[in-house]
């Protein structure tokens, strides 16, 4: 049975108004968590913990063991070094300096370390817990169980301690400016610290172009020829909407779209309008319209009769693939390949982001959208950050609250934190029909009247997954070989989900630790799982971005003239204003 997209998300003077104000208020101060939805997984692991003596006892025996462990540490550490008794995590730096190897430092580190490991092992394994409930519980005691960490205080950090005392306190006075700057950026919606410095048109989405087509969604920006010659077949990217499209064109040391364009391609972008509460009730059919179709055809106007390189980059990817697979069963003319960037089709295992996707998280969410008529991109971070929390929440707060230092600002964070919104309808369809109930990749999802199935895709698929992605995992990614037999190229970077697409070839941006692994599958070759695929993938140093131009150069015909900005004929494009164009400018 397809499931129905809703009709409408709710509104404020809808049936449902009186409980409106209540749930508006709470997510406020929960940042958009449902504590319906957690307390209700901490009471199934709870309950069912309290009904398991076997449990019990083991956690118990366990703690001892810690324990006597931890004590013996102590004192073969007393007559000399001696290896710890527990190792943090690879990913985990917090105790990584050497003086986290002296007393009491020594002590403290290895004793958070035993208890942090004795929660992970009270919050797994409980049996009759729901797989859900028992991540969400995990997900909740590590939080809590940071909070707690010896790094996060003064006297518990011997890095913070020694800068103190060496700055006689200076350090905590800067730290408590640096407080005061972000919460009074938060309390007032504000950008960070410098963000003025990276403006779109000023210092970053530089490439020459000119808005071609403008809808009441999009603009498209056909980008400016650098090269005598053109490959035949143009690229269309189709960014993600959750945030500006200028990812792919930031500092012209790190632009897709620059490097793309150097290389002999004609690119054009989809720019998406950052919605308000007058679009409360566009939906994702209307995304994919107004969107990739209407881009589509706009691009066929521009070069007639010519085939495109379609690319879509996270959500923009998901979306793509929905456009694809509807014009593989309708109109299959327009595409001469299709390349997915971190970019999810089965949402069937999404990683941690999927904590906070069930009924209740969503029904939550759906009631705080209704006050507005959209979900604000600051609402979404909170997620976002809690996620990765290590990174983004207590080593800002060490080093920046406690250390006294400032993070200067890039142009990747100044991009992060312009933040767009998400209008209630779509969002609400996109939790409820791709994460709740993985529609596409079950053949539910319907786009023009009828359900689309990606197993109709023939072109050759260019699919990129980073290693570090905590959006969209890349065994996550990579089970786009389940759904389509076509011809595909998957590549898996190193680097995260931002970091590792932006990944510039050579220049002060470039990373010297870049590397992929790749492998290739014929049309209609048998399936390998991720793990195989890993082991047997070569590893190749430097970026992406230089495999994918090739494979797009050896997908492509003969090359030709520059096209014109907006074509040529009657059928042409009139220019309607300079890139990157009216709607990236819009807060």
């Amino acid at each position: 049975m397809i499931n129905a997209l809703p009709a409408t998300a709710p509104r404020p003077d809808g049936p449902l108004a009186l409980d409106l104000p209540l749930k508006s208020a709470l997510a406020r101060i929960t940042h958009g968590i449902s504590p319906a939805a957690v307390s209700g997984a901490m009471l199934d692991w709870w309950m069912h913990l309290l009904a398991s003596p076997a449990k019990q006892l083991e956690l118990s025996e366990s703690a001892q063991r810690k324990l006597l462990r931890w004590w013996l540490y102590l004192q073969q550490s007393a007559s000399g070094q001696c290896a710890p008794c527990v190792e943090p995590a690879e990913a985990d730096k917090r105790f990584a300096r050497d003086q986290w190897r002296q007393p009491p430092y020594h002590a403290m580190s290895q004793a958070f370390l035993l208890w942090e490991q004795w929660w992970r092992e009270a919050t797994i394994g409980v049996r009759g817990v729901a797989r859900h409930d028992e991540a969400v519980t995990s997900f909740v005691v590590r939080q809590v169980a940071d909070t707690f960490s010896p790094s996060n205080t003064v006297l518990g950090n011997p890095e913070v301690l020694e800068r103190t005392l060496a700055s006689g306190g200076l350090n905590l006075l800067l730290g408590a400016a640096n407080w005061w700057r972000d919460a009074m950026a938060v309390a007032t919606d504000g950008p960070p610290k410098d963000a003025e410095k990276f403006r779109p048109g000023a210092a970053v989405a530089l490439t020459p172009g000119q808005v071609v087509y403008r809808n009441r969604l999009i603009e498209l920006i056909q980008y400016e020829s650098a090269t005598a010659s053109v490959h035949r077949e143009p690229v269309l990217i189709v960014p993600s909407w959750i945030m500006k499209f200028y990812i792919l064109d930031l500092s012209p040391a790190n632009s897709l779209v620059k490097h793309l364009v150097e290389q002999g391609h004609t690119v054009f972008m989809i720019s998406w309008r950052n919605p308000g509460s007058a679009d409360r009730d566009l939906s994702l059919e209307d995304y994919a319209s107004l969107g990739v179709f209407d881009a589509l055809a706009a691009v066929q106007r521009v070069l007639p009769r010519t085939k495109i390189h379609a690319m879509g980059y996270c959500l923009g990817g998901t979306l793509l693939a929905m456009a694809a697979a509807a014009l593989a069963r309708d109109d299959p003319a327009p595409l001469a390949t299709v390349s997915l960037l971190a970019a999810q089709v089965d949402f069937n295992d999404p990683g941690e982001l999927g904590l906070f996707i069930d009924e209740s998280q969503i029904a939550f969410l759906e009631d705080l959208m209704s006050e507005r008529g959209y979900l604000d991109g600051r609402q979404m971070a909170g997620a976002f950050a809690l996620i990765n929390s290590k990174d983004l929440v207590w080593s800002k707060l060490v080093h920046e609250y406690l250390m006294g230092a400032t993070t200067p600002l890039t142009d990747l964070r100044a991009w992060n934190a312009d933040a767009t919104r998400m209008p209630a309808r779509m969002h609400s369809q996109y939790l409820r029909n791709l994460y709740l109930h993985n529609d596409l990749a079950e053949g539910r999802f319907a786009l023009r009247g009828r359900p689309v199935a990606l197993q109709d895709m023939h072109w050759p698929m260019y699919v990129v997954a980073t290693e570090r992605d905590h959006v969209s995992p890349w065994r996550s990614v990579y089970k786009i070989h389940l759904l389509t037999d076509a011809e595909l190229r998957f590549v898996l970077t190193s680097g995260g989900h931002n970091v590792g697409i932006v990944n510039p070839v050579a220049g002060p941006a470039a990373s010297r630790a870049a590397q992929f692994r790749h492998g290739e599958r014929g049309a209609g070759q048998p399936y390998v799982d991720p793990q195989a695929w890993y082991e047997a993938a070569p590893l190749q140093q430097g970026s992406w971005w230089v495999d994918w131009q090739r494979w797009l150069a050896a997908h492509s015909s003969a090359r030709v003239r520059p096209p014109p900005i907006g074509g040529r004929g009657a059928q042409r494009l009139k220019p309607l204003g300079a890139a990157p164009g009216r709607y990236v400018h819009e807060a």
